[in-house]
């Protein structure tokens, strides 16, 4: 398979590689991505970042919260100076508040806030800006509490990152904190027993590879896999992250303090899709 120039940008963009590394990667894995990526990291020549699925999409981010039940909807222009504009924050507040009756994407577009289909006012919105614009995610969380977030904020609930939290126990402020907590981490689930079992394969494969290319003898590696995929956990799942806000605490330990118990969160980025 022919390794193009766009596809060595993107991988670098993703794993923090050099270009050869990049190069001889996608070599390795016939021009696949996320497998390179993992070559890469197995190999210690990539960033532990989260891989994600993205596209150049910009717009933004709204976030709406109503009593137990909070949305976060993303609509997408082609460029930043759109995105500012006021007419499509405009559409992007219709949109958010209109998510909160709706429960999927076609149901979201069918509905008729301002008497015509939600499709409709996109439609007219684009004939305005003269950009295409979608309306390309929609999220819904409910809990005892929700809690809310919205990173490099254009406006109240606008942004480019929006993150919304669920818990149980007494209303605090705490659960803003940990949204912000979110915006910044991006954790992978938020506990050792909702990370997705494909997370953990890929992992413990890429510990393994690296125990053995480091030449480690067969009979330590798997306590090395072991010992690599707790250390994993603690990082990457939420509840047993130091909390951004007084790292002596995990989030976790912060939670029990106000007797308060994280049951969900939501985060969405601008131009990143769902995984």
């Amino acid at each position: 398979m022919s390794i193009t120039a766009a596809m060595v940008k993107e991988l670098r963009a993703q794993s923090g590689a050099g270009i050869m590394d990049a190069k001889n990667a996608l070599k390795e894995t016939n021009g696949d991505i996320e497998a390179a990526i993992d070559w890469l990291r197995s190999k210690g020549k990539a960033k532990a970042a989260k891989k994600s699925s993205r596209s150049a999409a910009d717009g933004l981010v709204g976030v709406y919260v109503e009593g137990s039940t909070g949305v976060i909807v993303e609509v997408n222009s082609e460029t930043d100076f759109v995105a500012k504009n006021i007419e499509f924050r405009k559409l992007v507040d219709l949109v958010r508040r209109t998510a909160l009756e709706s429960n999927s994407l076609d149901e979201l577009l069918a509905a008729k806030p301002t008497g015509k289909e939600l499709a409709e006012e996109v439609t007219d919105k684009i004939t305005t800006l003269g950009e295409n614009l979608s309306v390309s995610r929609l999220e819904k969380l409910s809990g005892m509490n929700i809690a809310s977030y919205v990173h490099t904020s254009v406006e109240d609930g606008m942004g480019k990152i929006a993150v919304l939290v669920s818990y149980d126990g007494p209303q605090t402020e705490l659960g803003k904190q940990v949204a912000m907590h979110v915006a910044a981490t991006n954790p992978v689930a938020l506990s050792e027993a909702e990370v997705a079992p494909d997370t953990l394969r890929r992992e413990k494969q890429i510990l393994r590879q690296k125990a053995l290319d480091a030449g480690k003898p067969e009979g330590i590696v798997q306590k090395i896999v072991e010992g690599g995929i707790r250390k994993y956990l603690a990082e990457e799942t939420l509840i047993n992250q130091k909390f951004v806000i007084n790292p002596e605490h995990t989030v976790q330990s912060a939670c029990q303090a106000e007797e308060i118990t994280l049951t969900g969160y939501i985060r969405v980025k601008v131009g990143e899709s769902s995984s």
